[in-house]
């Protein structure tokens, strides 16, 4: 949902649709554009953008089994037509001209980069024309346009380095303007107010992010003044820019911050969020006099809650409060790594759980690229608690969740302490009294899978059994083969094993499909996509053989009465990555941890049905 001028624009069944702002909760609306014509399977609206003048509104249309997107632009008049379409685009964002002319600045996404950025215009003088192209493969472009829509910024990037141009507002056909060119190991984002800039960057000791600002017209990185710095485990979550403040989202020591500044006197006002509170949502906003925003946990749906800069204060939604709050229990700890690195935890159960040591405990990890574990909230998760599972998130080191150095603990080659870390962590869990190796479980999906399948190798006997989605589990030969489309651009995380001896070396010892080995394992579900391709099918089926061959081996040469692990491969036709709300897969990994624990499942089906529409 996008709000803009006097309307709020959003989908409704299969159409793209505006209706006054105070109508928006009711059937009152304007269709624009029926998705069907597009004839794709199941199409959704993942991105809208509205034109200046709302003479235009661009969307980006998905479908749930692809990455590839079309992004159609839409007249506005008394009969809405379609002007445009555009295939696989990535960004993209409207300005206006000196002439009153808007004009789309959108990038081009081939092979999952996104290199090219172009720039259109409609009606009677109409172009589309290339304005960008980024040479190096292990850059992808972006854009994003600031909150007072004074610059279009072409944010130009990899995992470690960012270089940044901004295009004119008010004259989008001159050339772009450079802030700093590219330094390897500094990242930046840009926001603008009153003729200055505010750079989020890493530049500087410590290296993680910190607040700068300077003036518009000398944005070179020698005329950047620190502004505010950042607690030390502290991750930047987001920014929001208005008038008279600059909002800053955190987490810091696993729990979530707002802090709001005063651009007028420098002061600053830190509120700390609930401590059920484990993700933000972000809401699209053009009021400058309130700050929305969401929070939500894995197992508690979205409440909205409003910071008021006249009042000074933080509003939450009013209304019926979730019983969740009252039957479950969240708690943070922390686990002792085997170098005394302390990582933190997040765990939910049910308040009347009596002796916890023989629940079962669903335990989830990633531990890459910087990125936090997906905290937001999951149907399925508020079941398992209801049903007296043990949830626990791992924040290992490789995530984000402590920062930038966080990341860079577990990385390249470091990417054993991550594995230390989630061993830990697991360990921590049982001599604490949550479950026990016969009932825990272990969950994980794309790069997550690496720690997974690593952890299935070096220690099988802390699981009874294992989901993997979309995993990553053939480091090795994946960064050798530079001809997929991501091989290059991960290079900063996982090592080139190709020209480094040192990467090579490293990555053998942890790479899931290298230590396969004749062993005991646990029962591992795995579900595949046939047309991924971030994650190539080929690999996880050749894991998947391998280790079927390393557990006969070993079933033989242990003999009878050895009860061998299950291993399942469900390809899932598609081409998309990562599906969350697939109900055939939610159903089939939950149906897998049920019967390989041996657990009655009827009550937890029956619940899920509350929540998703079968």
């Amino acid at each position: 949902m996008v709000k803009h001028g006097g309307f709020v624009y959003y989908q409704e069944g299969c159409c793209l649709v505006r209706s006054k702002d105070e109508e928006a909760d009711n059937d009152n609306y304007e269709v624009l554009f029926n998705l069907e014509e597009l004839k794709l399977d199941q199409p959704f609206i993942d991105c809208i953008r509205v034109a200046p003048d709302e003479k235009y509104v661009a969307a980006k249309i998905r479908t749930e089994d692809s990455e590839a997107s079309t992004c159609v632009v839409i007249k506005l008049s008394d009969q809405p037509v379609m002007e445009a379409s555009f295939p696989n685009v990535s960004s993209f964002e409207w300005v206006k001209d000196e002439e009153d002319e808007d004009v789309l600045f959108y990038t081009f996404q081939r092979n999952l980069r996104c290199n090219d950025v172009y720039r259109a215009t409609f009606g009677d003088n109409k172009r589309n024309e290339r304005f960008y192209t980024e040479k190096d493969p292990s850059y992808f472009v972006f854009l994003y346009l600031t909150k007072d829509s004074r610059f279009l910024t072409m944010n130009i990037m990899n995992k470690m380095t960012s270089e940044v141009w901004l295009i004119d507002g008010l004259s989008p056909w001159d050339p772009p303007v450079l802030i700093q060119k590219r330094i390897h190991g500094v990242l930046y984002y840009v926001e603008h107010r009153d003729d200055e800039l505010y750079i989020l960057t890493n530049v500087g000791e410590p290296t993680e992010f910190k607040l700068m600002r300077t003036a518009a017209d000398t944005p070179a990185i020698m005329n950047w003044d620190l502004f505010f710095t950042m607690k030390r485990n502290t991750k930047v979550i987001d920014l929001d820019m208005f008038k008279d403040h600059c909002v800053l989202f955190l987490k810091h020591s696993n729990l979530l911050y707002v802090n709001v500044i005063g651009l007028a006197d420098d002061s600053v006002r830190s509120l700390k969020l609930p401590p059920w509170a484990c993700g933000f949502i972000m809401d699209t906003n053009s009021d400058p006099k309130n700050c929305p925003f969401q929070l939500c946990s894995p197992i508690r749906p979205p409440k909205y809650y409003t910071y008021k800069f006249a009042e000074g204060k933080l509003f939450e939604e009013t209304g019926h409060e979730d019983p969740i709050t009252k039957t479950s229990r969240v708690l943070r700890l922390e686990a002792k790594s085997k170098d005394g690195k302390l990582v933190p935890m997040t765990i939910f159960h049910k308040t009347d759980s009596e002796d916890l040591q023989k629940k079962p405990l669903l335990v989830h990890v990633y531990g890459a690229y910087g990125m936090d574990l997906k905290m937001n909230f999951r149907p399925e998760r508020r079941v398992l608690v209801d049903d007296g599972w043990i949830l626990a998130y791992c924040h290992v080191r490789g995530g984000g969740e402590l920062g930038l150095q966080w990341h860079a603990d577990g990385r390249l080659t470091k990417k054993l302490n991550g594995l230390a870390d989630l061993e830990a962590c697991i360990k921590t869990l049982h001599g604490q009294g949550f479950s026990q190796p016969s009932l825990t479980t272990l969950t994980a999906f794309s790069a997550g899978g690496v720690l997974a399948g690593a952890l299935c190798n070096s220690n099988p006997e802390l699981l009874r059994a294992v989901t993997l989605e979309a995993p990553f589990l053939d480091v090795l030969n994946t960064m050798m083969d530079t001809t997929l489309p991501l091989t290059l651009e991960e290079l900063e995380e996982w090592g080139n094993p190709s020209s480094d001896e040192k990467h090579k070396n490293y990555i053998k010892r942890y790479c899931p499909y290298q230590n396969i080995k004749p062993q005991h394992y646990p029962s591992i579900h795995i579900t595949a996509y046939e047309n991924d391709e971030r994650v190539p099918l080929k690999g996880v089926v050749s894991y998947t053989e391998k280790l079927k061959e390393a557990i006969m081996e070993h079933t033989k040469d242990t003999g009878e009465g050895y009860q061998a692990p299950n291993i399942i491969l469900d390809i899932q036709p598609g081409g998309n990555h990562v599906i969350e709300d697939s109900h055939k897969k939610i159903t089939a990994q939950i149906k897998f941890l049920y019967e390989e624990l041996g657990l009655d499942s009827t009550s937890v089906f029956e619940d899920l049905k509350k929540y998703l529409k079968f």
